[in-house]
Parts: C-alpha cells; sequence; structure tokens
C-alpha cells in the first residue's frame, strides 16, 4: 500500500463518526489535497469547547464562518461575537466564484451557496438587538471582581446589596448604586453602620472610582432594562435552522473590561439558568468568541479564575465555547486544557521570538508520522488548517493538514441598507430596544434623602423656637416685659382717676 493511500485509511479511519458531523474539508499529504479524505467532528463533542487560531489573513474568520453555517443546518443556535465587523454576509447567499468550485472540487464536496437565518445584536451604540442585563443580575461577587476591588470593597458591595434587598430598592442600572454608595457614604451613613457595621468612606470613593472607570467603557449603555433573555439565544428560524446572533463589537476593541464584562455575565447567566443536558446527540448553544485576547488581556486572576471555572462547568449545561485568536499562547493554559477541538491556520516566523511561539504551538498537537508539525505550520496557505479533534468516544482523532470547505454565505458584509433591513425585520428588536425607566434604587433614595433632608429642616426650626421661648424666660426674671409694663400702668392710673371722680 502507498503513502498516499495508508494516509487516507489513517484519516478516514480516524475521522470516522456514526451521528451527525461537521466536515471541514479534505486531509492534505505533502502539500496536495487527497479527495474524499474528510476531517470530521462529531456534533456531539462540540460542548467539549475548541480553539481557532492563526496569523492575520489565514483565513480563521472563514473557518469559524463554515462551522457557523453547518452547525445552523443541524439545528444549532449560534452567538458569533463580530469584533471585525465581517460576519453580517452570513445572512446572504455567496455569489460563488470559479476559485470556490476549483477548491470544492478538490476536497470532493459539493459546492452548495446559501444564506442562514441571523440576528442583529449590540451592547454599544451600533444598531441592532440592544443586549442589556441589570446591576441586580450580576450580583456582589461578579460585579466586585469585574471592578477587581479588593477583599474589603468586596464586602461592602455585599452590605449595599443585602441592604437593597431588605428595603426593596431595585439596582437596576449604574446611576442606581452609584446613588446607593453616596447614600451609603452621607445620608444613610448612620443607618448602615447600626444594621450592617461601619462603611468606610474612602472604600466607598474607591468603588465609585471604579464604576466611574467602567462607565466611560459603555457600562452605561449595557447595564439597565429591558434585561435580554438568554432564552432568545437558543431558537430555530421556520425551516429548523438554528438562527445565528451575531453581537456587532467593532466600536469596543478599546474597550476590553466591557467586553470582559459583557462575556462573563453572559456566560453566568447561561450556566445558572440553562438545564443540566447530560450526554446528548448535539449541543444547545455554541458561542464564537473572536479576537478573545482581549477577554484575558486586561482580566485580574479572580476574573480568570472565574472564567475557567465557567470553561469547565458549562458544557455540561450543552453549550461549546471556541476561542479565535492569532495565537494559542493568548488563552490562558488552564482554558486551553479544556480546549477538545483546535483549528490552527498559519503562523508566520518572522523574527527569533515568532520561532519559539510557533515551537511552543506545536506542541499542543500530538505526534504524527505524517507532518513536520512545527515546520508545516509556517506553510499551511491560506484557507488550511491543522485540525485535531475528539472522535465520539472522546479520543483524539489523527492530526490532519486539512483543505477547508468555503463559507456558502457571501464572505463579505451587508451594506448598509441591506444592514438596516435586516435589523428593522427582527422581531427581538422591538422587544429589546424599547427604553424603560422605572423607579428604583435613584428614585426611590432620591425620595427618602428628601425626606431626611425635610425631617432635618423641621428639627432645626423646632431647635431655634426652643431656644427663642429659653432665652425669653431668663430675660423677665431680670427686666419687666414691655407690653406687661403698658397694661400695669393703664390699671394704676385708671383706679386713681377712679378715686378721683367719686371724690369729686
Amino acid at each position: 500500500m502507498s503513502r498516499k493511500e495508508t494516509f487516507f485509511k489513517h484519516i478516514t479511519e480516524g475521522y470516522k463518526t456514526k451521528g451527525k458531523s461537521l466536515i471541514f474539508g479534505s486531509a492534505i499529504l505533502d502539500g496536495e489535497t487527497i479527495k474524499d479524505a474528510f476531517v470530521k467532528v462529531p456534533l456531539k463533542t462540540l460542548n467539549r469547547h475548541g480553539l481557532i487560531a492563526g496569523a492575520t489573513g489565514t483565513g480563521k474568520t472563514k473557518s469559524l464562518q463554515v462551522m457557523a453555517e453547518n452547525l445552523s443546518e443541524n439545528g444549532i443556535p449560534v452567538l458569533l461575537m463580530d469584533i471585525k465587523g465581517d460576519l453580517s454576509g452570513l445572512a446572504k447567499a455567496s455569489p460563488g466564484h470559479p476559485k470556490i468550485d476549483e477548491r470544492h472540487a478538490a476536497i470532493g464536496l459539493p459546492f452548495d451557496a446559501k444564506k442562514f437565518p441571523v440576528e442583529i445584536l449590540t451592547i454599544s451604540e451600533q444598531e441592532g438587538t440592544r443586549l442589556r442585563a441589570t446591576i441586580s443580575e450580576f450580583g456582589p461577587v461578579l460585579l466586585s471582581r469585574i471592578m477587581d476591588l479588593t477583599e474589603a470593597q468586596s464586602g461592602i458591595v455585599s452590605i449595599i446589596f443585602k441592604y437593597c434587598d431588605d428595603n426593596k430598592l431595585p439596582l437596576l442600572d449604574l446611576k442606581d448604586f452609584k446613588k446607593i454608595l453616596q447614600f451609603a457614604t452621607d445620608e444613610g451613613k448612620e443607618e448602615l453602620q447600626r444594621e450592617y457595621g461601619r462603611i468606610s468612606s474612602m472604600s466607598t470613593g474607591a468603588i465609585l472610582r471604579k464604576l466611574v472607570e467602567l462607565e466611560q467603557q459603555g457600562g452605561d449603555l449595557f447595564f439597565g432594562e429591558r434585561s435580554f433573555d438568554v432564552q432568545d439565544l437558543v431558537r430555530q428560524d421556520e425551516d429548523g435552522k438554528g438562527i445565528i446572533s451575531i453581537l456587532r463589537l467593532t466600536d469596543i476593541q478599546d474597550r476590553p473590561k466591557m467586553f470582559s464584562t459583557f462575556m462573563l455575565q453572559l456566560l453566568a447567566e447561561v450556566y445558572s439558568t440553562f438545564p443540566e443536558q447530560g450526554d446528548s446527540g448535539q449541543p444547545e448553544l455554541v458561542i464564537f468568541i473572536d479576537e478573545a485576547h482581549l477577554i484575558f488581556k486586561e482580566a485580574s486572576k479572580a476574573l480568570l479564575s472565574q472564567i475557567e471555572s465557567i470553561v469547565k462547568l458549562i458544557r455540561s449545561k450543552g453549550v461549546g465555547l471556541f476561542f479565535v485568536t492569532q495565537n494559542p499562547k493568548d488563552v490562558p493554559e488552564d482554558v486551553l486544557a479544556q480546549l477538545g477541538l483546535k483549528v490552527q491556520h498559519a503562523l508566520r516566523a518572522f523574527t527569533a521570538k515568532d520561532r519559539k511561539a510557533i515551537k511552543l504551538a506545536s506542541e499542543n498537537y500530538p505526534d504524527s508520522e505524517y507532518y513536520d508539525v512545527d515546520e508545516t505550520l509556517t506553510q499551511l496557505g491560506i484557507g488550511e488548517a491543522f485540525v485535531s479533534a475528539l472522535n465520539e468516544k472522546g479520543i483524539p482523532t489523527p492530526l490532519a493538514a486539512t483543505m477547508m470547505r468555503a463559507p456558502m454565505s457571501r464572505m463579505d458584509v451587508l451594506s448598509p441598507t441591506e444592514l438596516k433591513s435586516q435589523i428593522e425585520n427582527s422581531r427581538l428588536y422591538y422587544k429589546y430596544n424599547e427604553t424603560i425607566d422605572r423607579e428604583s434604587a435613584y428614585e426611590i433614595l432620591n425620595d427618602k434623602i428628601e425626606q431626611i433632608n425635610d425631617k432635618e429642616e423641621v428639627e432645626k426650626k423646632k431647635k431655634a423656637v426652643s431656644k427663642s421661648k429659653s432665652s425669653s424666660s431668663r430675660s423677665s426674671s431680670t427686666r419687666m416685659n414691655p407690653i406687661l409694663k403698658v397694661v400695669t400702668s393703664a390699671t394704676f392710673i385708671r383706679g386713681v382717676l377712679g378715686i378721683l371722680k367719686r371724690v369729686i
């Protein structure tokens, strides 16, 4: 048996599946695409998470697009973090191209142009269905970790949440939380100290500064009502295709704290509300986090620990997480160890540091008698990638350099007119873009502060009157009141005149 035949058998047996699977493309050997040597991943293993990595311009985004399309076709909803703004084309069918036909002929797959059901979401000023969450939904622990507070400051946040719960003060947005912080420092200081212990004004000042930082990164747009229901991410269209929710984040790259805040809250909400799924045939939801280094770059140790915990636990809820970034080293090792599927596009070696990074990246993949991994990593072309996955038994598949199939949808963005039409035709747009500002902690505390101030004013007036009376009483013991003096004199004169009159 020739090397090529042996390799074909090696791949087809290694990637054999009984249930539904996602086909990436065909394996490559010695620079040649081996037709029908399909590289497949069972759908049931996609809740084991994954990584799509590679240098700029090597095809990461198109691999993400292909995965999203195939998941949608199998009825699996998808959430995409679109930081570069180039995924909206999923809503329109590919116009086709001779190079696409050539690629698919080499792979052994027919090319079928299709569009997919898309929902455009936003957490910033961009157009789309707005995603929001309330401060209460975050809770004291998550909010403290996001703001990277000290233990003492976190304790104060917990006290404030407890006070608001006990006094039925809804914490909905940042102005609510800022108001209760100010109240705890000024008018309500004695009340909170009496019931919950001393609260340091220095600590509340530090927390307030952290809130302002979060507000400047767009937190004032994200925190509030109406809260987004994560069940709206798990929908299918009338044809049974999973809806692809695209979160537009092109204006948030310079605000990593806002991005990581949103992601962590979303994952926590999904974990707390989705039921345990067990060993099912396919995931309930798959989330792709593009430019994943933005989450980890600014994250504190506490925040990283929280992310690692959620990555480990959330797969039991039938949720798959895929991190998309340039280099595997952008993802912390404890998270990287949890990723069952790796799609590694080319890495470029321009410096000694790059070569070390490539050597390190190659060690993340199983040994192969068919590839010199670190050398092949630099030689992969656009739209080619190393794939390493898990089979249906959870065993790693053979490493395969793969000619990736082309997206069935448009490999370009929607025009402004198309985007506007896509957004306005969404039923979720009208559900979540309504502005709601009901009575919450801000308004209730303003009323309470006003009542306190009115009460203090009344007390001041009472004290002033009491002081005046006391002063008058002291004066009467030393000199006669002028009015009393006049009355006394008139009585004396009238008496004297009366006597005189009687005498005459």
